[in-house]
């Protein structure tokens, strides 16, 4: 009789932790998920962030012609974001004839640059 209250008892703490030891590796996993999503919303406003400073040293703050070494160097920082929206914006930029349509496509990429950083 003892003996079997023992293990009644024992078979009843035993379940109860791993209830607990499986909540605890759920909300674990929900955390390392969420922590996941965060750093790569990031990594992506670093690339952004990244390619919107390029983009002013070079086009905005240049006293001269961009070289074509600097357009190489934003073309590939444009296509390594990996944004449509932001890719087809840069490309209205580069085929912009006029200075009207240089500065309103400007403004557009860069409206659409600062929108694209998440807080």
């Amino acid at each position: 009789m003892q003996k079997t209250k023992v293990l009644v008892i024992l078979v009843i703490v035993l379940f109860l932790s791993n209830i607990f030891f499986v909540w605890m590796l759920v909300s674990s996993k929900m955390s390392v998920r969420d922590l996941q999503t965060k750093v790569s919303s990031q990594k992506v406003n670093g690339d952004i962030l990244n390619f919107t400073q390029l983009f002013v040293n070079k086009v905005l703050n240049g006293s001269k012609d961009v070289s074509f070494d600097d357009r190489l160097q934003l073309e590939n920082a444009v296509r390594n974001l990996n944004d449509k929206q932001i890719f087809e914006s840069w490309q209205i930029f580069t085929k912009a004839t006029s200075s009207v349509e240089v500065q309103k496509d400007f403004y557009s990429l860069f409206q659409l640059l600062l929108k694209k950083i998440t807080p």
